[in-house]
């Protein structure tokens, strides 16, 4: 498949609550993910998946998200992702987040991905 249908198919699954079924599907071994905004840098999929755990932990409900646009440059296996959610955190705030995804494809699964996003302050 095309890394346009990958990600396609990878947003699917989230807005379904297949986060992590998705997870498992999409990822390499040796993925490498970035928040840019914070600068921490995650290597491999069990850092990942961690992350991604203590996140939904953080989590205590979701209201809605959805994603704005996918697009694709073939030639260089890359896709993005804009998306959004409406979350409300353990302790209580509720914020609307934007992010944008960068994913680089091998394989069929992400190899790299970089996170760059707007949370409002939780205050």
């Amino acid at each position: 498949m095309s890394c346009i249908e990958n990600a396609r198919e990878l947003q699917q699954m989230l807005g379904q609550g297949q986060s992590l079924e998705a997870f498992e599907k999409f990822y390499h071994d040796d993925v490498t993910v970035t928040e840019v905004a914070s600068g921490e840098v995650r290597k491999g999929k069990d850092a990942q998946r961690q992350a991604i755990q203590q996140w939904f932990g953080m989590v205590k409900e979701f209201h809605g998200g959805g994603c704005d646009s996918i697009c694709s440059d073939e030639e260089h296996n890359v896709s993005t992702a804009e998306t959004w959610m409406d979350i409300e955190f353990q302790g209580g705030n509720r914020v609307k987040m934007s992010e944008v995804a960068v994913q680089k494809w091998q394989d069929g699964q992400i190899i790299d991905e970089k996170f760059y996003y707007h949370m409002p302050s939780q205050g």
